[in-house]
């Protein structure tokens, strides 16, 4: 960890170059996508001269691009290299013919994420400017508890790490919020049976999230999901578009042949 000011402690090894670097790169967010220089500078506790010049290499290098402002923001290299995580990429190529398809019969949100930890990553989404208005968008990051996709893919996850997650606190975003580790449990065993999540007003209290899970040669590797409307939708006459779509997918990514998850023997 850095000292105030951007020194080390005693005892503990200077930041290699690289390292620096990634901590400029690691100040960027979806809440902070753009920043001014004094801004990097007070995340890092560095001055603002040094910042100030490794700024300049990383973007003449690419990773990052000033605005008409002198902002700074994430770099089109940066991206260019990033496109290239066979993580996102493969699977992105996969899903697209399928997720285009499901949004033809839905009309509504379509959405692909992975997880990451206790946060789900979206790689994908397709959108009408008419459906309902969701705060997701390919790179956003949100807490796994509050999304259809994220339960989907937690119940499908090692025990370890679901163990792991129960035990931490979970934020309330909405009076609908389910935070408590022994309805989440009895959640996730519901998923693994049904084959499908459905969640009600968990992150906003405009729509409801229908998901199901995408499996690759070694099991559940992202979850695809719909967003519609909280009222006047009855978010099961979805569920099985959604799978179906999903089981494409699947079949793309060269998962196993088989019932699918959640079905019937």
């Amino acid at each position: 960890m850095f000292a105030e000011g951007g020194r080390t402690s005693v005892g503990e090894a200077a930041p290699t170059s690289t390292q620096r670097a990634l901590a400029v790169l690691d100040c960027f967010s979806t809440r902070s996508p753009v920043l001014t220089l004094s801004e990097i500078a007070r995340k890092l506790g560095r001055p603002i001269s040094s910042t100030h010049r490794q700024l300049g290499e990383l973007t003449r290098w690419g990773a990052l691009e000033r605005d008409e402002r002198g902002r700074y923001q994430v770099g089109l290299h940066l991206w260019e290299i990033g496109s290239l995580a066979p993580r996102s990429n493969d699977l992105r190529h996969a899903a697209l013919p399928f997720m285009e398809d499901l949004y033809e019969v839905t009309h509504e949100n379509v959405q692909l994420a992975v997880l990451d930890v206790a946060e789900v990553v979206y790689v994908e989404r397709l959108f009408s400017h008419h459906a309902t208005p969701i705060v997701a968008r390919p790179g956003r990051r949100l807490p796994w508890h509050v999304t259809a996709v994220g339960r989907v893919l937690l119940a499908y996850s090692d025990p370890a790490l679901v163990n792991e997650l129960l035990a931490r606190p979970l934020e309330r975003y909405t009076e609908l919020t389910v935070t408590d580790p022994a309805e989440l449990r009895r959640e996730l065993a519901k998923i693994r049976r049904a084959g499908h999540a459905i969640t009600v007003r968990q992150m906003e209290t405009m729509s409801v999230s229908v998901a199901a899970p995408v499996s690759g040669p070694a099991g559940v590797v992202a979850a695809l999901s719909v967003i519609v409307p909280a009222r006047g939708a009855d978010a099961r006459r979805f569920v099985p578009a959604v799978r179906t779509a999903a089981r494409g997918i699947s079949r793309q990514l060269g998962a196993p042949t088989g019932p699918a998850p959640g079905a019937a023997p």
